[in-house]
């Protein structure tokens, strides 16, 4: 698999595609994230996913892209990067105690070519104390990740009870689906 840009910034979804093997240059796509009002929360991520891959594609149409977005869905309102420590703390007392949706839209392109979709996991979380909730705040800085967690680190070890879906999908990035999408995609450009 060679000649692929991920169109993202996310050190996470930078490990997650070396683990899994791609070679790739990366570039993040600085787009206006705004979505269409009374856009479903479900069809954010993919909206924002195939702006980025655009802005990547009309510069490198001969390059694979892949781009995605990452939102947390907790009642049907969207949780993304916190603005800052008193949001990111306020985020995590409404999440505490209750299931909430991990949505990551993902965008390939190559050209014209494009395959786009999302990969939806549930995550539960058992009650935390608000003590619990300000160490992760205070030791961990969870400004730059929607929903002011990250499933790796310790809050995600001692709070999370279970999950339905794809975990490295809450990391960010589907990676078994990536991988299968991006080999089909190699394939079908024959």
């Amino acid at each position: 698999m060679h000649n692929i840009i991920l169109a993202s910034g996310s050190p996470r979804r930078r490990q997650l595609l070396e683990q899994a093997g791609f070679t790739f240059t990366v570039m993040a796509a600085d787009v206006d994230e705004t979505n269409p009002p009374r856009m479903p929360a479900v069809d954010v991520p993919a909206f924002l996913a195939q702006k980025k891959a655009g802005v990547i594609a009309t510069q490198h149409p001969e390059s694979i892209i892949i781009a995605a977005d990452t939102i947390v869905v907790l009642e049907n309102d969207i949780l993304g990067k916190p603005a800052d420590r008193d949001d990111a703390l306020q985020m995590l007392r409404r999440i505490v105690g209750k299931k909430h949706e991990v949505v990551t839209g993902v965008c390939i392109q190559q050209g014209s070519r494009t395959d786009v979709f999302s990969s939806v996991t549930e995550v539960y979380f058992r009650p935390l104390t608000d003590g619990q909730i300000l160490h992760y705040v205070n030791e961990y800085r969870p400004m730059d990740k929607a929903g002011s967690y990250a499933i790796q680190e310790w809050i995600g070890l001692i709070g999370i009870e279970k999950i339905n879906g794809d975990y490295y999908n809450v990391m960010g990035l589907p990676v078994h689906e990536v991988y299968a999408r991006i080999q089909a995609f190699q394939e079908s450009a024959h």
